[in-house]
């Protein structure tokens, strides 16, 4: 058992670190097969016969083995990572009995034990209440830890023992569809030895980084592999561009876009390498075109509160970190509300976003997004360990649209919906998303433009009105917010029948600022605690 005087001088940064140390190793590692794979080359280019062949076949079976110590690296910092964030929880909870103890005048001593202080009265009903809610609340601290530290060590030792005996394995024949149902994925990985897994992740990372219903670790583990591979293909096709014709515009303009997707690259990097705030996991990215990406802060499988944020309008690649950071403001808002309560969020950005606004104006580029937003959410909740998760889906602007039309057309897992900052989700009555109206959430700030975009029908009005009373028709017509908007009813409208919450006046990309009610709300829904939000605004 974890002692509550060890739990109280353990560092959870420092386990953190040495995760991150272990997954470093992966850089070495990766020129250290570059280098024999030079070697091979070296020794082959002028040497032919059953020794060269030999040689070829020993260098190539090095190759593979260095190669295939990358995962290994990657599982070792997933382990520890998720010990720290563990220790962490449980480090906040025994601060919070603390502190509980001296607002109850209740103390305790450098093991742990819990008395009363000698001024309180011994008649007091309340004093032996206070004594055995501190010690039951340290204890709760100091099993977590224990569990987490027991739990770490067996899948370190695990993860020895594989090394040894026997690390990858071939599975058998058969590969589900890129687009497969996530329940049956889930069920062809249970299936698979965990040798057979590690096999998929080093061999075949596309499919696996790209499957929902494999595992998040996984996900992550054969994203990463991709990564280099991905950055040198951007590298090569910008190579190609500038050597052929780089005058032509549209060469010009690929190129630009080459490199602003490489920035991109460069920012997702950066958060994957990160030693400070939560973990990253990368379960999807692709920088062709303008660039899509999942990435999640904490692991969803081992959380008890999963938010997935949709990002709308000009979403890319080359902006997708400073999307993740509106994800991680609810989640930071989350812990400050709830230190104790293990949560990830999620940046969806699995869609080909329009750029433009005559581009935003049309509904396809939403209903293109829903089947993978629906399984995506269907993978959450299969490779989910323990009991459910509850999953919060946030849509901004554009993407409250991918939301609805995902929610109305396929379902969404999800136990609530927010939608801020709406041009309507693409029904006029929140029952026709699939939740209960109650568990359907919206916000519009009163200086958010897209209060202004109204649909073709009710334009169309104000004009009539602009046009009927001359010199004040115009201003009466279009300098009013309209509930009728360009994708049906506006969801933060009460007659849209779901739940309102405030939010200040910081626009349309203000929601997420720090003092802003709507993260403090985004939040607290997030954490299944809309309970304690302020009435709804009328």
């Amino acid at each position: 058992m974890i002692g509550y005087a060890q739990l109280w001088a353990a560092d959870p940064a420092a386990w953190r670190s040495a995760g991150t140390a272990w997954r470093g190793l992966v850089t070495m590692v990766r020129r250290r097969t570059a280098e024999v794979a030079r070697t091979r080359s070296a020794l082959t280019d002028g040497w032919a016969g059953r020794a060269a062949g030999a040689a070829e076949t020993r260098l190539d079976t090095l190759r593979d083995a260095v190669g295939a110590t990358a995962p290994v690296l990657m599982e070792v910092d997933q382990i520890l990572a998720e010990f720290a964030t563990l220790l962490v929880r449980a480090k906040a909870l025994l601060d919070a009995a603390v502190r509980g103890a001296a607002v109850s005048r209740v103390l305790v001593d450098r093991y742990g034990g819990v008395s009363l202080d000698a001024g309180v009265p011994q008649v007091d009903p309340r004093a032996g209440a206070a004594v055995l809610r501190v010690g039951a609340e340290i204890r709760a601290a100091l099993e977590l830890a224990t569990r987490a530290d027991r739990e770490a060590a067996r899948r370190l030792g695990d993860l020895a023992t594989a090394v040894v005996t026997g690390w990858t394995a071939e599975p058998p024949p058969g590969r589900p569809a890129g687009d497969a149902d996530p329940a049956s994925v889930r069920r062809w990985w249970n299936g698979l030895t965990p040798a057979q897994r590690r096999w998929l992740v080093l061999h075949e990372p596309a499919l696996v980084g790209g499957l929902d219903g494999v595992p998040v670790a996984a996900r992550d583990q054969a994203n990463r592999l991709l990564l280099p591979q991905l950055r040198a293909d951007l590298l090569a096709r910008q190579t190609e561009l500038l050597t052929t014709r780089p005058r032509l515009p549209a060469n010009h303009l690929e190129v630009l876009r080459i490199d602003a997707n490489l920035g991109g690259l460069d920012a997702i990097e950066a958060r994957l390498t990160a030693e400070s705030g939560p973990r990253a996991y990368l379960l999807g990215l692709d920088p062709t075109g303008d660039g899509r990406t999942v990435v999640a802060l904490g692991d969803p499988d081992l959380a008890d509160h999963v938010v997935t944020y949709v990002p709308g309008m000009t979403s890319d690649l080359p902006g997708a970190d400073g999307e993740l950071g509106r994800a991680e403001r609810i989640l930071a808002r989350a812990a400050e509300l709830a230190p104790g309560q293990p949560a990830a969020a999620v940046l969806w950005l699995d869609y080909d976003a329009p750029d433009f606004v005559h581009e935003a104006h049309r509904a396809s580029y939403a209903h293109d997004a829903g089947p993978a937003l629906h399984r995506f959410q269907e993978g959450l909740r299969v490779s989910h360990e323990g009991g459910p998760a509850h999953h919060t889906v946030v849509g901004h602007s554009y993407g409250s649209l991918v939301v609805g039309a995902a929610a109305r057309d396929h379902g969404l897992a999800a136990d609530d919906l927010v939608l801020v900052g709406s041009p309507g989700v693409g029904v006029d009555h929140a029952r026709d998303l699939g939740l209960p109206p109650e568990r359907v959430w919206a916000s519009t700030a009163g200086n958010d433009v897209i209060r202004y975009v109204p649909s073709a029908r009710a334009f169309a009005g104000d004009l009539a009105l602009s046009v009927a009373v001359p010199g004040i028709g115009p201003v009466l017509a279009f300098s009013r917010p309209g509930d009728d908007l360009w994708f049906g009813h506006d969801p933060s409208d009460r007659d849209f029948g779901g739940r309102v919450f405030a939010s200040d006046p910081d626009g349309h990309t203000g929601y997420w600022d720090h003092d802003n009610r709507a993260l403090d709300a985004m939040a607290r829904i997030a954490l299944g605690d809309a309970g304690r939000l302020p009435p709804t605004p009328r």
